[in-house]
């Protein structure tokens, strides 16, 4: 089974968003991706339809965007 992609950018409502997704499905479920880590990653996110972080990419392609924490725009600086 595909895992599902929680995309964050380390804000406090990511952090705390990354905490609930993880208690809820599972760390063997999902990846996590920070993308003031991982910038390469932002063209991936964007393509995939994240327009803000925190959010979760299921494996069935539907993008959930949790708390308003940071527009993609404010990600990439």
């Amino acid at each position: 089974m595909a895992k599902s992609i929680f995309y964050h950018a380390g804000c406090p409502v990511c952090l705390s968003a990354e905490q609930e997704i993880i208690a809820l499905i599972g760390d063997d479920k999902v990846e996590i991706v920070h993308l003031g880590e991982s910038a390469n990653r932002i063209e991936e996110a964007e393509k995939a339809g994240v327009k803000s972080v925190p959010a979760l990419l299921t494996p069935s392609g539907n993008v959930l965007h949790l708390n308003f924490g940071a527009s993609m725009a404010d990600v990439k600086g």
